[in-house]
């Protein structure tokens, strides 16, 4: 029953599902009913909005890669399914039925020790921890050692959102929000030292390529609806478009870039009342500590620094899958889905654009090299879901390339039930230490 129960609610979608998370996290604050049950209609409103200027990503830019890769003969033998069959698998399977309360329980308890100061209301995104679980289960025959990983997947998405959160809330303009999407995540330990070591690179490290830059130097040229009709025209030569088809399609990647801020603000103006609530509460019922919202990456893509660099990834991740030796996936799916990738990447870089560009394509690399070592295991994963994957034979991902993915799946294999289990610990130390004893997230400090 309880299992019928969750599923249920998941399957009402996020547009409906995550209002409510809303409206009821805004009466446990003691917030205005008439303000929260606003509040989560606005953010309804918003993900419809959101999903809508996606799909436009997705359906304009699918059919140009698809003549993209068959115009240049990229033939490669794994198929990139893309994540977005990854959320409906993973909240199929009885991990998906059992990472809600599972992760809501521990979530609460860190919170109040103090170990986290984020609180996940990003239902939706658990399917990461759940598809992590997932494979490990597959590469171990071992149904426990696949809800450890889960667990210590959840535990990854609290300790990056903790340390990202002043920098998402400086760069994005999200008081008190921080993001708990694992996929926007996983960059940031190879973004900030790259950024570090573009700080220190004499001549490099004055270039400012932000978008505010670029429009104050460039005019007309800078501004993100001419820029979104650049990379429109230039995808659609490459795909061999008409004048017609490659008018149309940098006029729709123009209204991408242009309508994903409005998008946005609908969430701001949703979470505002939200966040102030929390804070208010947790100042008079928890000794003070400090809470922050953990919510999905789609808070952040409407960046135009974010937007610009995931369009021009697509074929820098295209050449570089093609160049590459040893490598098997062939980008597809993923592609649309880039702008959650370098969301939080392209914040590290401080929405520098050339840098973003550098960095993501460095981060790439090791993500179709995991992607296609994982690509067994994603397989064995789909299957353990009963996901029918008709006849493609070896299924892959781009995004199922990411370091905690390849962390635990190893951990799994070569060091059972006791590597999993220190991992857990670790994990639980470094909250500890970032938390505790650094009080690094305390709302002075930023990172980057």
């Amino acid at each position: 029953m309880i299992a019928y129960a969750i599923h249920w609610f998941i399957n009402l979608g996020s547009t409906v599902f995550i209002p409510i998370i809303i409206f009821a996290l805004g009466l446990c604050v003691r917030l205005k009913p008439s303000k929260a049950f606003l509040s989560g209609i606005t953010i309804g409103v918003g993900f419809i909005g959101l999903n809508m200027v996606v799909n436009l990503l997705q359906t304009s830019l699918g059919p140009a890669i698809k003549l993209m890769v068959a115009r240049y003969d990229l033939a490669l033998s794994i198929i990139d399914l893309g994540s977005g069959p990854g959320g409906p698998l993973a909240f199929s399977s009885t991990m998906g039925v059992l990472i809600i309360p599972i992760a809501f329980g521990l979530n609460l308890i860190l919170v109040w020790l103090g170990l986290t100061k984020t609180l996940n209301i990003d239902v939706w995104n658990l399917w990461q921890p759940t598809f992590i679980g997932l494979m490990v289960w597959g590469v171990t025959a071992n149904y426990l050692y696949g809800v450890l990983a889960m667990v210590a997947a959840f535990l990854i998405q609290l300790l990056l959102a903790d340390l990202t959160q002043p920098m998402v809330s400086r760069f994005f303009g999200l008081p008190d929000i921080s993001v708990t999407h694992l996929m926007a995540l996983a960059p940031v330990l190879l973004a900030l030292p790259l950024n570090w070591l573009f700080d220190r690179i004499p001549g490099f490290n004055k270039i400012d390529a932000s978008p505010e830059k670029i429009e104050k130097r460039f005019g007309v040229f800078g501004d993100p609806l001419v820029i979104g009709l650049i990379i429109g025209i230039g995808i659609g030569i490459l795909a061999g478009y008409d004048v017609s088809k490659i008018a149309g399609l940098g006029m729709e990647m123009a209204a991408v870039l242009k309508l994903l801020p409005k998008m946005i603000s609908m969430f701001m103006e949703a979470l505002t009342p939200i966040a102030e609530a929390t804070q208010e509460f947790t100042q008079k019922h928890l000794h003070g500590k400090i809470v922050n919202i953990g919510m999905d990456a789609a808070l952040t893509v409407g960046h135009p620094a974010v937007t610009s660099t995931s369009l021009l990834m697509i074929p820098v991740a295209l050449f570089l899958a093609v160049i590459l030796p040893g490598n098997k996936v062939l980008p597809f799916g993923d592609l649309t889905l880039f702008v959650f990738v370098f969301t939080i990447m392209v914040s590290a870089f401080r929405g520098n654009i050339i840098r973003s560009l550098i960095g993501g394509a460095v981060y790439t690399i090791p993500m179709l090299y995991l992607s296609t070592w994982l690509a067994p295991t994603v397989t064995q994963a789909f299957q353990l879901g009963n996901y029918n994957i008709g006849s493609k034979g070896t299924v892959s991902f781009v995004s199922a390339g990411l370091w905690p993915n390849a962390l635990m799946v190893w951990a799994g294999q070569h060091l059972g039930v006791i590597g999993i289990i220190v991992i857990i610990g670790i994990l639980l130390g470094l909250l500890y230490y970032v938390n505790i004893i650094k009080k690094f997230n305390s709302q002075e400090k930023e990172v980057g």
